[in-house]
C-alpha cells in the first residue's frame, strides 16, 4: 500500500509511546485512545508537535555556505536544497520535512477525530484541545502548501498544485494534491473555528492560545497578498500581547537572554526539529545591520565561535538560549506585518511609527536614531523585516510572495563545488519537489513541474 500512509500508521505507535516521557501516565501503546487526558498527551508532545521544516532556510538567501570545507562538509541533501537541485532526494530516500510534517498531521488528527468523543472530559476542555489542534495543523499545512506548492496567487490558486490534504487519520485516504485555494482554505477554517473558542492565553506558548492563532492568521494573509485582513489579525494579535525585549538589558549579559517558555516576544512556540551546527550569514545580509545594531552584536558572531569551518560571520542566537531557532509567530512579526501593510496602504508615518516601535528595543539609548519617512517607507520595512526574522527561515517564503512584485523581485547566485548556480524570481525551483520515494509508491502524487 502506501509508503507515506504505512510510515504515519508506524509513526503512530512511537507517538504514543513517547508520550511516556513527556508525562508519567500509564503506556498509552497499551489501550485505545479513550480518555479526554489521552489526547492532551498527545498534545503535549512537543517533540513532535513543536517542530518546523528546515529546508526553506538553507535555500534562503540568509545564509551562504561559502568555502570548500564547509561545502565538503554539508551532506549531499543539504548541497541539493542551497543549490536549488530539482531532485534533491535520492531514490528511496525520506524528505525529513516532509515526513514530520505528515507525522504532526497524523497526531492532530488522531486528536480532532476522537477528542470530542472522549471520555472524562469537560466539554469545555474537550473543544480547547481540538482548537489547539486545528491551530497545529494549521502551521503544518501552512508550512507544506508554501515549500511543495506555489506562491498563492488569487488568479491561478485554485488550479495550482497545492498538497495532499488529510483531515482524518485514515490510511487509506486519497492522496491526491488538493490545489493551494483548497489548502489555504482549509488552513483558514481550522484557525476560524479555534479562535471561537481559545482563550487568550495557555499555560505556555507551545499550547495555542487566541494571540498565537491570530499571529499565525496574520502570517497567512500576508502570505496570500491580503494586506487588510493580515493588518487587522496582526493588530488583534498586539492587543493581547505586544511585550518586547529590550536588547540593551542583554547587551552585558547575552546569555541571560529569555529562553523558549520565559520570551514574552514568542506568541507560538516552534522550532527546527535539529539543531544547527553553524547557520553562516550572508554577507549581504550582514551588510543590512546598521552600526549599533544590538541584534547584529548579540545574535551573530564570528566564524571562529563554531564547530564548522566559514568565512564570516554565523547566526548566534540559538546558542544563547540553546533551544534551537525559533520560527513561530512573534509579537516582532506581528509589529513588522502591520507595518507592512500600512505602508502598502500609503499609512507612511503610521508604517514610520511602527517600525520605530521595534528598532528602540533592538539598539542602545546612545545610538538609537528613529526613521523618517523620508525615501521609500516600504523599502524600509522589507529591510527591517530582514534584519528582524534573519535565518528562521521565514525568508523563503517572503522571497516568494515578493517576486510577483517586480520592484522587489530578486535574483539569487551562489556557488558550490566549483559550481555556479542562479535561482531567477518566480522560478519552479521555488517549488521543492516531492521526494521520488513518495511519488514512486504512490502514483497519485503528482510531481511539479522543472
Amino acid at each position: 500500500m502506501k509508503r507515506i500512509i504505512y510510515s504515519l500508521a508506524f509513526v503512530a505507535t512511537l507517538i504514543l509511546s513517547g508520550c511516556r516521557d513527556y508525562v508519567e501516565v500509564e503506556d498509552p501503546t497499551q489501550r485505545e485512545l479513550k480518555y479526554t487526558e489521552d489526547y492532551q498527551y498527545l498534545l503535549n508532545y512537543t517533540t513532535r508537535l513543536e517542530t518546523a521544516c528546515q529546508a526553506p532556510l538553507v535555500a534562503s538567501d540568509d545564509i551562504e555556505l561559502e568555502g570548500e570545507s564547509i561545502q565538503n562538509s554539508v551532506t549531499e541533501v543539504v548541497g541539493a536544497i542551497y543549490r536549488w537541485a530539482d531532485n534533491i532526494y535520492p531514490e528511496g530516500q525520506q524528505d525529513n520535512d516532509w515526513q514530520m510534517l505528515y507525522q504532526q498531521l497524523y497526531t492532530i488528527n488522531s486528536v480532532t477525530d476522537g477528542v470530542m468523543a472522549s471520555e472524562g472530559g469537560t466539554n469545555e476542555e474537550k473543544q480547547d484541545l481540538l482548537a489547539q489542534a486545528k491551530v497545529h495543523r494549521a502551521f503544518a499545512y501552512f508550512s507544506l502548501v508554501n515549500m511543495y506548492g506555489k506562491q498563492y496567487n488569487v488568479s491561478t490558486a485554485a488550479s495550482d498544485l497545492g498538497v495532499p490534504m488529510l483531515t482524518k487519520p485514515d490510511l487509506f485516504a486519497s492522496l491526491e494534491r488538493a490545489s493551494v485555494q483548497e489548502v489555504y482554505d482549509q488552513i483558514i477554517k481550522d484557525l476560524e473555528e479555534a479562535l471561537v473558542v481559545l482563550p487568550d492565553f495557555q499555560e505556555n506558548s507551545f499550547l495555542p492560545g487566541r494571540a498565537g492563532a491570530l499571529a499565525l492568521k496574520a502570517r497567512v494573509y500576508l502570505q496570500m497578498g491580503d494586506y487588510d485582513s493580515a493588518l487587522a489579525y496582526a493588530n488583534e494579535a498586539l492587543a493581547l500581547q505586544n511585550t518586547l525585549n529590550n536588547l540593551a538589558e542583554y547587551e552585558a549579559a547575552p546569555t541571560t537572554y529569555p529562553v523558549k517558555y520565559s520570551d514574552p516576544e514568542i506568541m507560538l512556540s516552534k522550532s527546527f526539529y535539529a539543531s544547527l551546527s553553524a547557520v553562516p550569514v550572508n554577507d549581504e545580509l550582514l551588510d543590512l545591520f546598521e552600526e549599533g545594531d544590538l541584534r547584529y552584536e548579540l545574535f551573530t558572531a564570528p566564524a571562529s565561535n563554531f564547530y564548522w569551518e566559514f568565512e564570516g560571520r554565523g547566526y548566534w542566537k540559538p546558542s544563547l538560549v540553546y533551544q534551537g531557532i525559533y520560527v513561530g509567530p512573534s509579537v516582532p512579526e506581528m509589529m513588522l506585518i502591520k507595518a507592512e501593510c500600512l505602508a502598502r496602504n500609503d499609512n507612511d508615518q503610521e508604517a514610520i511609527d511602527a517600525l520605530n516601535e521595534l528598532r528602540v528595543a533592538r539598539f542602545a539609548p546612545e545610538d538609537y536614531e528613529p526613521f523618517t519617512i523620508e525615501g521609500s517607507v516600504i523599502r524600509k520595512v522589507l529591510d527591517e523585516r530582514r534584519r528582524e526574522l534573519f535565518c528562521t527561515g521565514i525568508r523563503w517564503f517572503d522571497l516568494k510572495r515578493l517576486n510577483q512584485e517586480p520592484q522587489f523581485a530578486t535574483t539569487i547566485e551562489r556557488e558550490f563545488l566549483g559550481e555556479n548556480y542562479v535561482l531567477e524570481p518566480n522560478s519552479n525551483e521555488y517549488v521543492f519537489q516531492i521526494a521520488p520515494i513518495y511519488r514512486r509508491q504512490n502514483p497519485e502524487i503528482e510531481s511539479n513541474p522543472r
